[in-house]
């Protein structure tokens, strides 16, 4: 965090999500449309830990890897068709496995009426990211979506939370990013954001070597974890 900025009385003023593996488990859809895709060239299928270990950098990172892991790997024109193709498939089916992670819409109804303001921020297409909120009735908490074909850099660069942070008006050093990843641990630190990480998600690097301000079991526990971080800045 940035102990020489300013910092509001009430921190944080903003909350940044992000959403596979934080706000909802998507992995059950995207291994399924993933294995859609690969079945039309006789491949995979692969199993749901394999795919959730290529989830956080977008689209077409995942397709890339999944057709790498069954040794036909793609570059060019090839990649770019079958990253389309996977666009069709997995809008066709984006909330027919997917859930909730626990307490995520308790959470964001009681930092809501709190008075924090609240913004996904997401390498998952835009209306892929909205389709999801909109099924899970997210939508009226968040003052924000930001997702990765919005025509900034994906995580871990800044600009989805910087972006983010603009439209909901509120400087990096007021707001918290939670996700589950090195991408949003990555994001956050390059965008002067605290950062907190969910245990459950989908890293595969151990959460402890992340290198978030903390680790939390479960979303629920964000209220205590802003306790924490006002009496690290303080």
């Amino acid at each position: 965090m940035n102990d020489s900025a300013p910092v509001a009385r009430r921190w944080p003023q903003a909350v940044l999500l992000d959403l596979d593996g934080t706000l909802v488990d998507s992995a059950p859809d995207i291994q399924a449309a993933t294995n859609q895709l690969l079945a039309r060239h006789a491949l995979g299928p692969l199993m749901l830990d394999e795919v959730k270990s290529m989830v956080g950098q977008g689209v077409k990172v995942l397709v890339e890897r999944a057709f790498r892991a069954c040794g036909r790997p793609l570059e060019g024109e090839a990649l770019e068709n079958e990253h389309i193709a996977m666009l069709d498939i997995y809008g066709n089916h984006l909330t027919e496995f997917t859930v909730l992670m626990p307490s995520a819409a308790e959470t964001l109804e009681g930092l809501h009426g709190d008075g924090v303001r609240l913004a996904v921020a997401t390498n998952k297409p835009q209306r892929a990211a909205e389709a999801i909120l909109d099924h899970f009735a997210l939508f009226p908490y968040l003052g924000s979506v930001v997702g990765g074909d919005a025509g900034v850099a994906k995580k871990p660069a800044p600009d989805i939370l910087l972006a983010a942070l603009d439209r909901l008006g509120v400087e990096p050093w007021n707001a918290l990013m939670v996700g589950d990843s090195m991408a949003d641990v990555a994001s956050a630190r390059a965008a002067g954001v605290a950062v907190v990480i969910v245990r459950g998600g989908y890293t595969t690097v151990p959460v402890e070597e992340l290198g978030a301000d903390l680790l939390l079991d479960s979303l629920s526990q964000l209220p205590e974890a802003f306790e924490t971080l006002r009496e690290r800045k303080n």
